[in-house]
């Protein structure tokens, strides 16, 4: 089993605690390795240490856990990089989500002007960490899940030679939460999903072994009048039914954007605040299962969940241990996927082993819903190289051209309002 040196940069998170307790339940194929853990806090960062040691000692797995401020030094002789940051914090992440909507726009983390200033964001501090590794990793590898991960690593592939795999497990989520929302089995289903990260579709969709769709048409005629469902789920599941082909949940934001900006208007609070109102509570049960001698995460309490970002730990151990698992992977297309583009940076199925990511061709999204697709694309392009090397009016132009502002005038004022609001966390040349 492959003996390596992992980064964690954003180690001192509020996922991080879940993150590494995946990287201990895939500790036997991880034996004898050491993981640095980066943070700006470093009191949070104690804890999250304490937690992981512990729960490696309890497992029997040889794992030494350090931890720093110092990012370039914890970068130092890196095998692997995990990054999964939020610069500007949950407070930042409530601006994404509230001066849109003050202009009639939904406000969300990766869609629309959230999604954008948070890719300017990421992708500033993302510049930092790639000089980092080229002058002390210079045969790391990143493993990103920092949002929106599709524009993150747009930007990396086409000004940088550090390679670099972006993971999310929509393709896997979105498919499994329409089985259970029309009351099917998960487990019973065989999907393939490709497009853009939270932008793809289903090209493939049994159940076993033959078409789901009849089953979705069923349940939604069924659901439809009952009440049984939420307006999210129904709206995904009429979405499915009437494209046939299962949606990445985020595309209800396009679809259903009149109703979905209203319902985010009335709402007292945003999901950043939502989030924010929990955080002391996260704190407080990672402080005390990092005092007991055998930490146990609560799934009520832990930010995500138990096991946190274990895709990329899936995909670490395929490409260390060489073992060609396939899996949802995000990264330049290279013909692949005949509708987009070889440079731009899709979501697909990849074979992954020693040599990297070997892409699978899983053929063309449906006629009827890559229109939309492509948008997307172009607009991930221009975001990308807006916040790399861009000015003011390279990111206004990029801003104008997403679906869910498809305005010039907007696309200025949204645009001026957040980057004063979050000047802080962004360059200087995109303020001008």
């Amino acid at each position: 089993m492959a003996r390596i040196k992992m980064a964690y940069v954003g180690g001192g998170s509020t996922r991080a605690p879940g993150t590494v307790a995946s990287i201990v339940e895939q500790g036997e194929n991880f034996q004898g390795s050491e993981i640095v853990l980066i943070d700006l806090n470093m009191e949070r960062l104690e804890i999250v240490k304490t937690i992981g040691e512990k729960m490696a000692r309890n497992r029997g797995i040889d794992l030494k856990i350090s931890i720093t401020t110092d990012r370039r030094a914890g970068l130092q002789d890196c095998d692997a990089v995990l990054t999964s940051y939020r610069p500007g914090g949950f407070e930042a992440r409530y601006l994404d989500e509230s001066i849109p909507l003050k202009h009639g726009v939904i406000g969300q983390e990766t869609q629309g002007p959230g999604g954008f200033f948070m890719a300017l964001r990421s992708i500033h501090v993302m510049q930092g960490i790639i000089q980092d590794i080229e002058r002390v990793a210079p045969r790391a590898r990143i493993f990103n899940y920092t949002n929106p991960i599709n524009i993150v690593s747009q930007a990396v592939t086409k000004h940088t030679d550090v390679p670099i795999y972006s993971f999310c497990e929509g393709p896997w989520d979105f498919t499994a939460a329409t089985a259970v929302a029309a009351d099917l089995d998960p487990e019973k289903l065989d999907t393939v999903m490709i497009g853009l990260n939270h932008g793809c579709w289903s090209v493939r969709h049994l159940y076993d072994g033959e078409d789901v769709m009849p089953l979705l048409c069923q349940a939604y005629e069924r659901k439809r009048h009952d009440g049984s469902i939420s307006t999210t789920r129904l709206r995904l599941l009429k979405l499915a039914v009437q494209m046939n082909s299962i949606p990445a949940d985020y595309f209800q934001y396009y679809y259903f954007k009149d109703e979905i900006t209203s319902e985010l208007k009335a709402k007292p609070t945003t999901r950043a605040q939502d989030i924010m109102a929990s955080v002391p509570d996260y704190w407080e049960h990672y402080r005390e299962q990092a005092a007991l001698d055998n930490p146990q995460l609560d799934p009520k309490r832990s930010r995500g969940g138990i096991h946190e970002l274990e895709l990329a730990i899936d995909g670490m151990d395929a490409i260390f241990n060489d073992k060609g698992d396939i899996l949802p992977v995000n990264v330049p297309n290279q013909g692949a996927l005949p509708d987009f583009d070889d440079d731009l940076v899709v979501e697909m199925r990849g074979l992954l082993d020693r040599h990297g990511v070997n892409r699978l061709a899983d053929g063309r999204l449906p006629g009827h819903v890559v229109g939309l697709v492509k948008m997307l694309a172009e607009y991930q392009a221009l975001a990308a190289e807006a916040a790399w090397c861009g000015r003011r009016m390279d990111g206004i132009r990029a801003l104008a051209s997403n679906p869910l502002v498809m305005s010039l005038e907007k696309a200025e004022v949204i645009y001026d309002e957040m980057a004063a609001a979050l000047k802080d966390y962004l360059p200087e040349r995109l303020l001008s």
